[in-house]
């Protein structure tokens, strides 16, 4: 003490001042730093059991306190990765201990926007089971029915209109919308004819053109696409 009195007393005297709360804390933030590294092992450890299906492994490092949402450099969290690698009993297992399934990666892709465009009917199923937030939508703008639509994932698109509160007249960043996406980026065929029936089963506006004032059966006219001409124009198409 006597020591760091004079100490003190010098420092004062050639003009400096010494930050004694930053001496004081030093010790404080090295315990911080190494409890962050020690966070970063276990979080990585739980991304890595997550890509090799390790149920095991996974509940360990949940109880030793990984975060459960902690993302790779790919911005995935443990469930998307449990996702993109069909895991499906990976994923409830992450659910059921609180994973927020909502989380975009760097991508933009959540569980449900990834699963309903790449035709997961599961995965869908359970991140709507788990109350999946269906208004957040992929770099696109678009919700997770848009791309279900546009890639004729039937039952994805029935599974949403049936059992979410999915938006069926969102309009993406290329102002299309579900209905708009079947006619335009669809074949025509059976799934994409499929798809515009449930659609305006469930009471799609027909008549919501796209950013150029094209209407879903100006489209369907465009491609020629019969069935889809005659669908939308008994639903009042124009």
């Amino acid at each position: 003490m006597l020591y760091a009195g004079l100490l003190t007393a010098v420092m004062i005297l050639s003009g400096c001042e010494m930050n004694w709360n930053t001496l004081l804390t030093s010790g404080e933030q090295q315990a911080t730093q190494a409890v962050k590294v020690e966070m970063d092992k276990l979080n990585q450890a739980l991304l890595t059991a997550t890509s090799q299906g390790d149920k095991t492994a996974i509940e360990r490092l949940l109880a030793e306190g990984a975060d459960i949402d902690a993302t790779d450099s790919r911005g995935r969290t443990s469930a998307l990765i449990a996702v993109h690698s069909g895991q499906l009993d990976v994923f409830n297992l992450l659910v059921e201990r609180g994973a927020n399934i909502n989380i975009r990666d760097n991508n933009l892709d959540n569980p449900l926007l990834f699963a309903s465009a790449a035709g997961q009917f599961a995965f869908v199923k359970a991140s709507i089971a788990a109350g999946a937030d269906t208004t957040i939508t992929n770099r696109f703008g678009g919700t997770a029915l848009i791309p279900a639509a546009d890639r004729g994932h039937v039952e994805i698109v029935k599974e949403l209109l049936t059992t979410s509160d999915v938006n069926i007249d969102h309009v993406n960043k290329l102002g299309w919308t579900a209905l708009l996406e079947a006619v335009i980026l669809g074949d025509g065929g059976k799934k994409h004819q499929e798809i515009v029936k449930l659609l305006i089963e469930h009471n799609a506006n027909v008549n919501l053109a796209d950013f150029d004032g094209v209407t879903p059966l100006g489209h369907a006219k465009k491609h020629g696409y019969k069935e889809m001409m005659e669908m939308l124009t008994q639903a009042g198409g124009k």
